[in-house]
């Protein structure tokens, strides 16, 4: 899950980091009333999108005056913004953050990630702040300083010393960069972040030290402890399909192929795929109905590929476990019968019950192809579409 800008500040000052002020504003009048609460001569409008590159892209305007503040929230709020992370297509702009400008002497860049060789937490910082850190790694990897902190210790003084000497931060600076970088760890850790981003990490003329941009990105699996962060869940800045799958506890992720996958666990969702395009085909999603597929979820699963103009054919891999086979089986017939399926169907089941599954398939009646091993079943449906 990810969230707004200004709603990872919010975040972030719970935890003491400091940020620029300023608050979200969802129409023209309303970013100029915000720019007029805060007071001062130059204000920061900027689009809010689950995207970075807004800059690039025209999403972020420096205004130096309340007519500017207008005349920018006015060319901003409603454009679709594109940048190097939204795709062509780009991101529909529906809201904006006006802030403090900042008297910006340097910019850094500063983010803690789970490392998985070393199964601890990657604290990097590096001194081209406000870049494409990628372009940064590509370029002059030397420029990024890590330290991997063990989650049963926690983050040192040291460490978090070393990263901020190592980027350059003057001496005069140095301990609320240190506090800076500690308070981003625990910020990371107490709310089950993924990653936790500042981009650019500033030093302002005074020697301040403040976060001027805040990017976090939440374990899915961890947000029934996080209610709070839940509550920040922008749905229009989804894909409408993997909300809907989302509330039948189906995870769904679309994909430019012309096969949809139906399969139950991630690891044989991914093989799956990877059949598919082994055999010269291309998968239109993945689709991981999980362990307790029911005929509702299975039905829903149909109707969400199916939604996908490019699908032209569906694969069912399913390994019975704690599935039964005959529990899906039923499923796909009730599904098929539902959405009238009118493209080439392959089943491949093996496991619990999966004689008695097959049996089901069999006496529907429907056009089911069935398949006894996993390249049997990509050879036939890639076959059946072709």
């Amino acid at each position: 899950m990810k969230i707004h800008e200004y709603q990872g500040k919010e975040i972030l000052r719970k935890f003491g980091v400091t940020t620029p002020r300023g608050n979200p504003a969802f129409s023209v009048d309303e970013a100029v009333k915000v720019a007029t609460d805060l007071g001062g001569k130059v204000w920061v409008v900027k689009a809010q999108i689950h995207a970075g590159g807004r800059g690039k892209g025209g999403g972020v305007k420096v205004a130096k005056s309340l007519d500017e503040v207008r005349q920018y929230a006015s060319q901003i709020l409603g454009m679709q913004l594109i940048t190097h992370q939204t795709g062509p297509q780009g991101r529909k702009v529906s809201r904006l953050l006006i802030e403090d400008g900042a008297d910006i002497k340097k910019e850094y860049y500063l983010a803690v990630l789970t490392d998985r060789a070393s199964q601890k937490v990657a604290v990097m910082a590096s001194s081209e702040g406000g870049m494409d850190i990628e372009k940064v790694a590509h370029d002059t990897p030397e420029k990024i300083l890590k330290e991997f902190v063990d989650p049963i210790v926690g983050i040192t003084d040291q460490q978090a010393g070393n990263l901020a000497r190592g980027i350059g931060v003057p001496a005069a600076s140095l301990a609320q960069a240190v506090t800076l970088i500690k308070n981003l760890y625990r910020c990371y850790m107490e709310t089950d972040a993924s990653l936790a981003e500042i981009n650019p990490m500033i030093l302002e003329a005074n020697g301040n030290i403040k976060a001027l941009d805040a990017k976090f990105n939440f374990d899915d699996n961890s947000l029934y402890r996080q209610q709070d962060i839940v509550a920040y869940r922008d749905l229009d800045e989804e894909d409408p399909d993997e909300v809907a799958a989302s509330k039948f506890d189906l995870t769904y992720i679309a994909l430019d192929g012309n096969i949809g996958c139906l399969v139950n666990g991630a690891g044989l969702a991914m093989a799956t795929m990877d059949t598919i395009k082994l055999f010269g085909a291309e998968p239109a999603n993945f689709l991981d109905v999980g362990g307790g597929a029911t005929t509702e979820k299975v039905t829903e699963a149909f109707k969400i590929m199916l939604k996908n103009p490019a699908v032209k054919g569906i694969l069912v891999n399913i390994f019975g476990g704690i599935m039964k086979c005959d529990t899906i089986a039923e499923g796909i017939v009730a599904a098929a019968r539902v959405v009238h399926l009118s493209v080439p169907l392959v089943v491949r089941m093996k496991g619990t019950n999966d004689e008695i599954g097959k049996k089901i398939l069999k006496d529907s009646g429907l056009p089911i192809i069935s398949a006894d091993n996993m390249a049997e079943a990509a050879q036939k449906i890639v076959a059946a579409v072709k």
